[in-house]
């Protein structure tokens, strides 16, 4: 037999290695034969709340969780990861880099905050991943860029010099950065353009966004030679005309873009985009939050985004917030989930069960990794990846209470009921 690893989760044993067993009946899954997209990564992102979490445990323990996210050898292997440029919803309070009414050209930009929060939690995470590629978005444009003049709600001052130095912005964060030593590999125009919400948010419509890519950001980062990307992200629409077709079907703005991040209820235009522009970068930007309870049932449900994305054609997926206090509170008032939580108070760890769903993933599917195509009754509910190295990984969920015969290739298994797998076939 193949040399053969298998990794089972349930709801009341995680990450459990098991012995697989040999079949000569029929199997329930194949690989078809048709070769996919190449995949990018893993990864979450980097909040303050989470920080603030974390710094608030012993050391041994920060290093431990950060170990079991992005250590390359046994932890989850993350090395797609994400920050925010100003506020996030999980920042600890509202802030942009630069509040200086009509400094238009950004004389008094700074990332002096990120330097005391965001910057130390990425350096810790770049002590396991040297390698690990970033992306970042801006939740809201600095105040005065915004009517009406608030960090929620409210749309971009839409004229020539507030657009113009809104892409300064972007040049200068990528900038300072890089001075601080991290590359920032991409930016992504607007984190959900379409939420008019209370924490720090701005309303763009798509062709406002390609306008402004075409116009202003891509001119800006050629002028400045940067070689960070910009992305058409992070969309949470399904409009699929409307958003990634109008910048894509523009030459001029296009020529900028390397990819299109979906999240939230942008999962809808995934399919479309993969079929029509197949050469263009796609991910998935931020796993949806759930509710703080951290449940198994919602787990369940995060398996299959990450089977939807994975098998429409994205190239990498990204959790939203790694750490959070129980609850998951955020500044704003909402309840979200998170792979650990960290509580203050008694100064305990606990990983929750989005996080061996994520590990299922991560810890086995390299970065250059090809997706297979795969047929048989397991195939709605499976995804497989060729390595770099030649070696395959099989992740499959079980979506039923009672456990299920699996048979691949030979093997046999069976696979525990609302149980999450991988096979690692060498």
């Amino acid at each position: 037999m193949q040399d053969l690893k298998w990794v089972s989760t349930t709801q009341q044993s995680q990450w459990q290695e098991k012995q697989v067993g040999k079949s000569d009946s029929g199997a329930n899954l194949a690989v078809s034969g048709s070769r996919h997209q190449t995949w990018d990564g893993f990864g979450g992102c980097f909040n303050e709340l989470g920080w603030i979490a974390l710094s608030d445990i012993e050391e041994t323990k920060r290093r431990e969780i950060i170990q079991a996210l992005f250590d390359p050898k046994d932890g989850c292997r993350f090395n797609l990861c994400r920050l925010p440029i100003g506020a996030s919803d999980y920042a600890a309070e509202w802030y942009s880099h630069n509040e200086t009414d009509g400094d238009f050209e950004m004389k008094n930009f700074s990332i002096e905050r990120d330097e005391k929060i965001l910057i130390p939690y990425i350096k810790e995470a770049m002590k396991l991943r040297p390698d690990m590629k970033l992306f970042a978005s801006p939740w809201s444009p600095p105040t005065w860029f915004k009517f009406p003049k608030a960090y929620n709600y409210g749309t971009m001052m839409w004229d020539k010099k507030y657009l113009d130095a809104y892409a300064l912005y972007f040049v200068k964060f990528v900038q300072a950065y890089k001075e601080a030593g991290i590359s920032i590999n991409q930016v992504h125009v607007q984190n959900e353009p379409l939420a008019d919400q209370k924490f720090p948010s701005c309303v763009w419509t798509g062709q406002q966004m390609t306008d402004f890519i075409r116009d202003h950001l891509g001119p800006a980062f050629k002028t400045a030679g940067l070689d960070c990307e910009i992305w058409f992200g992070t969309l949470n629409t399904d409009d699929y005309n409307g958003y990634p077709n109008t910048v894509l079907s523009d030459p001029e703005a296009a020529q900028y873009v390397s990819g299109i991040g979906f999240q939230w209820s942008g999962k809808g235009a995934i399919q479309r985009t993969s079929i029509a522009w197949p050469e263009t970068g796609i991910m998935q930007t931020e796993n949806e939050c759930g509710d703080g309870k951290n449940s198994w049932v919602y787990a369940r449900y995060v398996y299959e985004l990450l089977w939807h994305y994975i098998t429409n054609g994205a190239h990498g997926y990204v959790y939203w917030n790694m750490v959070l206090e129980p609850g998951g509170l955020s500044t704003w008032g909402w309840h979200q989930n998170a792979m650990v939580t960290v509580d203050r108070k008694v100064k305990s760890v606990t990983y929750n069960p989005e996080f061996f769903v994520m590990k299922h993933f991560s810890r086995f599917v390299d970065k250059g990794a090809v997706r297979l195509g795969l047929t048989g009754a397991w195939a709605g509910n499976a995804v497989a990846f060729e390595n770099p190295d030649g070696g395959r990984v099989v992740v499959v969920g079980n979506p039923w209470a009672e456990a299920r015969e699996f048979v691949f290739e030979g093997i046999s298994a069976t696979l525990e009921g609302y149980s999450f797998n991988t096979f690692v076939i060498d």
